[in-house]
């Protein structure tokens, strides 16, 4: 078997096209791919997590329940900031690259077979190939669940193929309109998909015409989906903004819990993660309540509402649509009083009338940058946008993310704060540019 090493295995994805300009959704290459592999994910259990925002941290809470109640997971989420390998982990733990490269290998050379065969016209894309890499290395590590994060929708979704028993659907809104519909029913309809005959599904809060959606895929699947909502009570929030609630499911009660993540809206997203534990635990998972709560106060996500101390202080939060540009509104507006810099770099295909709306009034000074990606929208646009804006003192355009940094703490006051936002891909080249210069200094 020839192996490659990480930077050949990486350099080799990334010839597949561009994770979501050269998607193709459909099912069929993947089951292929997995069945050459030796269906990998028949070695396990798992749980496929959909919806538009909050799956991620959804997906991330599940995991941290699990390994406190000692089951040994691997989680799956897209996409990443600096390391592809972020993506995988197992037991709480990022794959190496050396395990990365080798089963990248695998996995590419039972793509080129089925090329060479006949039996798929084309290699298959980016995302599928990561994700088989993902259900061989769970296979490989002897993980007892699995928790895969949907990458876009559902019906068509490579994760899809694992065939998961439990699924989960975080509150749908507009978003990937261009692949998942013009409606929010169309979006509903492609991300409730998941639900399969047989599976225990789990709902989160949703919009009327969603959950209608949602109601029917159930009934066509005869699967009475667990759609009762957690009673939420606030105990208390610190001033960076993680809250302690009581929550009351439909099975249980779990007083003072902590949860880990910032924001208030980690208290919808603890509550459905807890409900998906609970569900579970009926399935034969040995899962407490002091799991539970130990799992969800022990939950971290990088890039979602991040501090990075310093002066000025920094928060790197990957808001993208508008149902996520709400969510940090709402933070800043709650736990920041300090005059904010915003730096500002977002995917032209994104609502950024919307996005813009909620955010740019916030800022002080704004600044427009580029995100390393075809997809990135022109600044020359988003100061159009920003125009609107008299609150606005001063508006910068950056065509790179390290100038965008610097310009920041140019300008910033020492008791003002600097939000990275509008991407994930500019949220991850910060985020590097960060870590980058802690490292040099640490060195000298």
């Amino acid at each position: 078997m020839r192996f490659v090493n990480f930077e050949e295995a990486v350099q080799y994805l990334l010839s597949l096209g561009h994770e979501t300009l050269a998607m193709k959704l459909g099912l069929r290459n993947t089951k292929l791919l997995l069945e050459n592999l030796g269906n990998p994910h028949s070695s396990y259990e798992s749980v496929q997590i959909a919806g538009t925002n909050g799956k991620g941290s959804t997906a991330v809470m599940l995991d941290s329940i699990c390994r406190a109640a000692g089951i040994r997971t691997g989680l799956y989420t897209s996409p990443h900031l600096i390391s592809i390998t972020e993506r995988i982990k197992v037991d709480g733990e990022e794959m190496s690259t050396a395990d990365f490269a080798n089963l990248a290998t695998k996995v590419r050379e039972a793509s080129e077979s089925l090329v060479r065969h006949g039996k798929i016209e084309a290699l298959p894309t980016f995302f599928e190939h990561v994700t088989a890499i993902s259900l061989l290395a769970f296979k490989s590590a002897g993980v007892q669940l699995a928790i895969l994060e949907t990458g876009l929708g559902g019906r068509l979704d490579a994760t899809s193929v694992a065939g998961a028993k439990t699924v989960a659907i975080t509150p749908i809104a507009m978003d990937h309109e261009e692949y998942l519909g013009e409606t929010l029913t169309e979006i509903a309809g492609e991300k409730a998909a998941i639900i399969q005959p047989g599976v225990s599904a789990i709902i989160g809060q949703q919009p009327r015409e969603a959950l209608e959606v949602v109601l029917k895929r159930s009934e066509e699947c005869s699967v009475v989906p667990d759609i009762r909502q957690a009673t939420v009570d606030i105990e208390s929030v610190t001033s960076d903004g993680r809250y302690t609630v009581s929550l009351t499911t439909g099975d249980d009660h779990y007083e003072h819990v902590t949860i880990g993540m910032r924001g208030r809206h980690q208290v919808q997203n603890a509550a459905l993660a807890v409900r998906i534990a609970e569900s579970l635990r009926e399935r034969g998972f040995g899962i407490s309540n002091v799991a539970i709560a130990g799992g969800i106060e022990k939950a971290k996500f990088s890039g979602r509402l991040e501090f990075h101390e310093g002066s000025p202080l920094m928060l790197l939060d990957g808001a993208h649509n508008p149902a996520g540009a709400r969510a940090l509104r709402d933070y800043l507006d709650e736990f920041v009083p300090r005059p904010i810099t915003l730096v500002f770099g977002a995917m032209r295909d994104k609502k950024l009338d919307q996005i813009a709306q909620l955010l740019f009034p916030k800022a002080a000074q704004l600044i427009l940058t580029t995100p390393q990606s075809p997809r990135a929208a022109d600044p020359e646009y988003l100061r159009e946008l920003a125009a609107n804006y008299d609150t606005i003192q001063h508006v910068n355009i950056e065509f790179s993310s390290s100038d965008a940094l610097k310009k920041a703490k140019e300008i910033t006051p020492r008791d003002g704060l600097v939000c990275v936002t509008g991407s994930l891909y500019l949220v991850g080249e910060v985020k590097a540019a960060l870590e980058s210069n802690v490292a040099t200094c640490v060195a000298s």
